[in-house]
């Protein structure tokens, strides 16, 4: 059961900024998928580490603004493993968006570690490297 709840909670993740065809992304779920203390990590030429809070604000800002519109980002491979209680996936992902009016596509990498809490399985923490 632990890797279908892991592929569940990582497919939530995704869909957390999916705006398509007018709906409204709901990165707000963030909070309930990562742990209260998440760590956030863009590594790369615009390195950051965000807390939960930090990482949520502008996405839903630009999500909601119109800015960023009929956007989606998805996973196209990943590795998982499990040990006990704490589980380590590294996945390659796609996505597709319309920014200021300008359609684009890229992709990156994403690491997400994971931890079992008595709430089922929430991301600790995760970071990401966008292909230039």
């Amino acid at each position: 059961m632990s890797r279908t709840e892991i592929d569940v909670l990582t497919a939530e993740f995704f869909g957390a900024f999916d705006n398509r065809g007018g709906k409204t992304a709901d990165v707000g779920r963030i909070r309930r998928l990562m742990l209260p203390g998440g760590v956030i990590v863009k590594s790369g030429t615009e390195f950051a580490v965000y807390t939960v809070e930090e990482f949520i604000a502008p996405r839903e800002r630009l999500l909601a603004e119109g800015r960023l519109v009929e956007f989606s980002e998805w996973e196209t491979s990943e590795r998982t493993e499990i040990v006990g209680d704490i589980a380590s996936r590294f996945g390659e992902y796609g996505k597709s968006g319309i920014l200021d009016g300008e359609p684009f596509e890229g992709g990156g990498t994403k690491s997400i570690q994971f931890v079992r809490t008595p709430d089922g399985w929430r991301i600790a923490a995760l970071s990401w490297y966008d292909r230039p």
